[in-house]
């Protein structure tokens, strides 16, 4: 049986070597290549043919959520899986929709990473089992792109008011767009916030470009 090709890309070579030790005492694993640099992995791409890209969020040259974009698009056959120390709903939510097959915290287990990888190698979509625990199913749903669910956290109005937000109106110019009162545009920010986990007015944006309500360009 043939090898299951692996590159990693992490610009930590510690948690690479740790990685690549622990997928060679896999018998039907291989690390092909790694690198720290996403841009390099662009290139290590051209020059081999894995089966999977291992892929850290936080990189030089190209961010590891530009890179699993450009993967789906280029070696649609490529499966990525993100290994981050990221656990916010953004990453995750911008990771899948980037294309990701799969998104394991580093501080998961090795028999979780190599159970993530079978999991992906088998045509599956993995989460981490911490992730899972910390968003509704509901929640990890829409991250994953399903727009349809009939349980979307977000109301008609408060998608309409995440998307003015996005495109950088200010609560009161969405009140006057909108003919609603300053005072519920503010409490719909907040709902929208809560329902999120989302923070920041950077945090909203981030999602509403993830889930397609507007353009990233």
């Amino acid at each position: 049986m043939n090898s299951y090709q692996i590159i990693l890309a992490d610009d930590h070579v510690l948690m690479r070597e740790g990685i690549r030790n622990l997928i060679d005492n896999v018998d039907d694993l291989k690390v092909i290549a790694e690198t720290g640099d996403g841009t390099e992995l662009m290139t290590l791409l051209k020059k081999n043919s894995p089966d999977m890209v291992i892929l850290d969020i936080s990189m030089p040259g190209l961010r590891g959520i530009e890179a699993a974009g450009e993967i789906r698009s280029l070696y649609p056959k490529v499966s990525v899986l993100i290994l981050s120390m990221h656990k916010r709903q953004e990453f995750l939510s911008m990771a899948l929709a980037a294309g990701a097959s799969g998104y394991v915290l580093k501080e998961d287990s090795s028999e979780e990473l190599l159970h993530a990888i079978s999991q992906v190698r088998h045509g599956r979509t993995y989460l981490s089992a911490k992730l899972a625990a910390l968003y509704s199913n509901d929640i990890i749903g829409i991250c994953r792109g399903n727009h349809k669910h009939p349980s979307d956290p977000l109301t008609h109005r408060e998608r309409e008011i995440l998307k003015l937000i996005a495109e950088g109106h200010t609560d009161r110019q969405i009140s006057d767009m909108l003919f609603i009162s300053f005072r519920t545009v503010q409490r719909h920010r907040f709902n929208i916030r809560e329902k999120l986990n989302l923070k920041s007015t950077a945090d909203l944006v981030k999602y509403a470009i993830a889930r397609g309500y507007i353009s990233g360009e």
